[in-house]
């Protein structure tokens, strides 16, 4: 069974690693303005900008709320809306995040803020959170109260089965 979940995290973690290479390689270089002197025209008014699904800050008053425990001490809170099976919040270093639903073949929770360059990987037995950005783990076996407690009661059914 420890192997199992050893080689379902390696899967895992190569298919959020290679998704974080190929963000990087497309991602295209920052355009450099050129300084050009023109004559100043009257001010216009300011056009709306569309907010980008990265963009605002969440709403979570409505939310219910999971606290993860991860490596290295770590800690990050998701808050999930039954409303909107989309997107969730994510409080990670004191700052509140909006991850967006990314369609998945192996039936990982994947949300993600390309904007801020966070990548959720959830499943059933824990979570990743990787910087899509520099290519980098940010927290690793991030787990909820539940989940520690499912994965105690499993180690004590195996034992009792291998008495």
């Amino acid at each position: 069974m420890k192997k199992f979940l050893q080689i379902i995290n390696c899967v895992i973690l190569s298919l959020g690693l290679s998704q974080v290479s190929a963000n990087a390689q497309t991602t295209p270089a920052p355009k450099t303005k050129v300084a050009t002197k023109t004559p100043k025209a009257a001010a216009k008014p300011a056009a709306p900008v569309a907010l980008d699904d990265d963009d605002g800050e969440p709403d979570v008053k409505e939310s219910k709320t999971f606290e993860y425990k991860c490596e290295l001490g770590n800690v990050l809170t998701m808050y999930t809306n039954a409303d909107d099976d989309k997107h969730m919040a994510m409080r990670w270093k004191k700052r509140l995040y909006r991850l967006t639903r990314m369609e998945t073949t192996t039936g990982a929770h994947r949300f993600e803020n390309r904007k801020a360059g966070l990548l959720w990987i959830g499943i059933p037995a824990k979570g990743l959170l990787l910087d899509s950005h520099r290519g980098q783990q940010l927290a690793n076996e991030c787990k909820t109260t539940d989940q520690v407690i499912a994965e105690v009661e499993l180690k004590t059914q195996a034992a009792i089965q291998a008495k």
